[in-house]
């Protein structure tokens, strides 16, 4: 179809020059204002992700929620349910949680999301919700009451090592929710293991900051817990090490999603492209995470070895979700 217009060329020119100027300032504008995110990602990270983020974006004026996946689910639930969602994005550790999001309507498809040099597959299909890391799990172990390390799941059921650990629940964590779920769907671990450990004394707190302290301060010789914060303590100085099991690890990918009732949709997209820009992903790096972008280095905090990931189909653990929390209390309490 052919437009005509009766404007003459010096007065076509100007029309244009301001619908430019407009959309310029119109995107501006998108760019900036208030941008709610509930997440699980740790305060101290989040204060500096928000401050980096700001460098790029100067005009988002970030606030945020934190707690464990659970709880941040449970605020949003009940807002859900009074009418009025806080959030504009969503960044937890949990698939399985996006997955039932998803489903529900409950996200906004951001399928233009500039996913450049990252694996398609670590993403939802239809841009629904986008990773932006590599967290696995693990155990870490202290260093002044261990001399012989573990370095297999299978040799923490041994009781001796089984009465000193401790790990996060996944009434709590996301990530241990993606942890217990896949360990139990694994041939050769099932709802075995985790009977075991608890017949055994092992006990489970809430987070992996939870953990990290019990492990770092000696309360417990062992931990399972997410690799960064091991990691990341000792190469402060704390007497802790972290060790990817032989039989390989659990892994999260912390994704990121836009709410379909989020009022500030363009600055939400912002920072989802810049959690997966280069930028971004070199920040996340500085924080001790495995980035998701080829040709980006891990952690210096990351030993030099071949990392296997045990997985598991999100979709059956959001099936299992609710077994798996209560089968979980039931051996460790809730």
């Amino acid at each position: 179809m052919t437009f005509r217009t009766a404007l003459s060329g010096t007065a076509l020119s100007a029309a244009l020059a301001a619908l430019v100027a407009g959309s310029l300032a119109t995107g501006a504008l998108a760019q900036s204002g208030p941008l709610v995110i509930y997440t699980s990602t740790p305060s101290d990270q989040m204060d500096q992700l928000v401050a980096r983020f700001n460098e790029s974006y100067p005009d988002i004026e970030i606030e945020y929620f934190r707690s464990g996946t659970t709880e941040v689910m449970n605020r949003l639930e009940a807002e859900f349910a009074a009418g009025n969602p806080m959030a504009d994005v969503l960044l937890i550790a949990d698939t399985v949680v996006m997955e039932g999001l998803k489903a529900e309507g409950r996200l906004l498809a951001f399928p233009e999301a500039d996913t450049t040099d990252t694996d398609p597959t670590l993403h939802d299909s239809e841009g629904h919700y986008f990773s932006t890391k590599l967290i696995t799990t693990g155990f870490a172990y202290n260093t002044d009451n261990v001399s012989e390390p573990a370095s297999s799941w299978s040799d923490l059921l041994d009781p001796a090592i089984a009465g000193r650990l401790t790990m996060a629940s996944p009434l709590y964590s996301g990530a241990a929710m993606i942890h217990v779920g896949t360990v139990a769907n694994t041939e050769g671990f099932g709802w075995d293991y985790f009977e075991t450990l608890a017949e055994h004394g092992a006990i489970a707190g809430r987070g992996n900051g939870g953990v990290l302290s019990a492990v770092a301060n000696g309360e417990a010789d062992y931990g399972i817990i997410i690799d960064y914060m091991p990691l990341n303590a000792a190469a402060e100085g704390s007497p802790i090490a972290f060790v990817f099991p032989d039989e390989g690890v659990t892994a999260v990918t912390e994704p990121v999603a836009i709410l379909s009732s989020a009022t500030n949709v363009e600055a939400a997209q912002a920072f989802v492209n810049w959690q997966l820009s280069e930028e971004g992903q070199r920040f996340h790096v500085e924080q001790g995470y495995l980035p998701l972008r080829d040709g980006i280095d891990r952690p210096e905090t990351f030993p030099d070895v071949e990392i296997e990931i045990i997985q598991a189909d999100p979709a059956l653990l959001l099936e299992q979700s609710e077994e798996i929390k209560q089968r979980f209390a039931d051996l460790f309490g809730g």
